[in-house]
């Protein structure tokens, strides 16, 4: 007789509340403590995969969650192969999930924001396709609306990028990935992809497109997977009534994470294009990331330099 998990129709049992940690002790316990408020509403489990921390935080999540699903991948093994790992085990429990919720441990949900999202899954969209991926609005620690939702990498938004900044040209569809329109965030958009931070997945979209890149070590696993699920039918949408704080990360300061970030873009991009398209779409991030480091921002500099680097783009970046 097989042993593979049985796989429960859609919309029956918990919510997998999935998280990814690495060196994560300082933020996680304001992480678990804001669950009940944020998960209000839905029965739901939590599995955290620990990328082989050294500050304890795998004792710290048996301390403060004992009813916690642990997974120690017992190495850095990505954020990508963390899900998974973390999917897999939910995918082990006896009746299975009905949604998973994908989080960063510095993310705060505010009250109802994961019945929300999951509610807004399956929801039926023009064209045959029907919601898969739900996202909430985000906001930084100051109150700052956080511009979470993106379009699809091309070259002449990656040149309005590089001529005129991302922020100003995000307005217009033609010239940035990122939407800045304020209209956007105050009904449920639909986007090509959004911040990763925060996200409920259908159980019927992850049967469908399978495990996460795991070639993604970091940045671009989210947007691989948004993109992957619009081919096959399933929509990323802004649920505008769901709401969470996300403390942010150092991906703009750090010109190790950046480089790593403008790379995996690239690196996506190629992957879905031809030879000649992808040069041109790298011509124009390269242009974006020297132009930036002509005004003395150091992680522009640095992704730069990998960016004029032939063998960059060939190697699997990891930490």
């Amino acid at each position: 007789m097989s042993s593979r998990p049985r796989h429960p129709e859609p919309g029956t049992g918990p919510v997998a509340v999935l998280v990814v940690t690495w060196n994560s002790a300082r933020v996680l316990p304001a992480f678990l403590a804001s669950l009940p408020e944020g998960m209000a509403g839905l029965d739901w489990r939590l599995v955290v995969a620990d990328n082989d921390s050294a500050d304890g935080t795998a004792d710290l999540v048996r301390s403060l969650a004992p009813d916690a699903t642990v997974v120690q991948t017992g190495r850095n093994a990505g954020y990508a192969a963390g899900v998974n790992a973390a999917l897999a085990a939910a995918a082990g429990w006896e009746g299975g999930f009905r949604a998973a919720l994908v989080c960063n441990p510095d993310v705060r949900m505010r009250t109802g924001c994961a019945a929300r999202l999951v509610d807004a899954l399956d929801t039926p969209l023009s064209g045959g396709r029907r919601v898969g991926i739900s996202v909430p609005l985000l906001y930084e620690e100051d109150g700052a609306l956080h511009h979470s939702l993106r379009r699809e990498s091309r070259v002449t938004r990656a040149l309005g990028e590089a001529v005129i900044g991302n922020r100003r040209a995000g307005r217009f569809p033609l010239l940035s990935e990122l939407v800045t329109d304020p209209e956007a965030y105050r009904g449920s958009t639909v986007a090509d992809w959004a911040t990763g931070a925060l996200m409920a997945l259908s159980r019927t979209c992850l049967d469908t497109c399978g495990p996460w890149d795991e070639s993604f070590f970091l940045y671009s696993e989210e947007t691989e997977y948004c993109l992957r699920a619009r081919d096959r039918g399933f929509a990323t949408r802004l649920e505008p009534a769901a709401s969470a704080v996300h403390l942010g990360g150092d991906s703009q300061v750090s010109p190790r994470l950046w480089t790593l970030l403008t790379l995996n873009r690239v690196r996506l991009y190629g992957r879905r294009h031809g030879a000649a398209a992808t040069a041109a779409f790298r011509a124009a991030v390269l242009l974006r990331e020297t132009s930036r480091a002509v005004l003395g921002r150091p992680a522009s500099l640095a992704a730069a330099r990998a960016l004029a680097t032939p063998s960059a783009l060939r190697a699997t970046p990891g930490p």
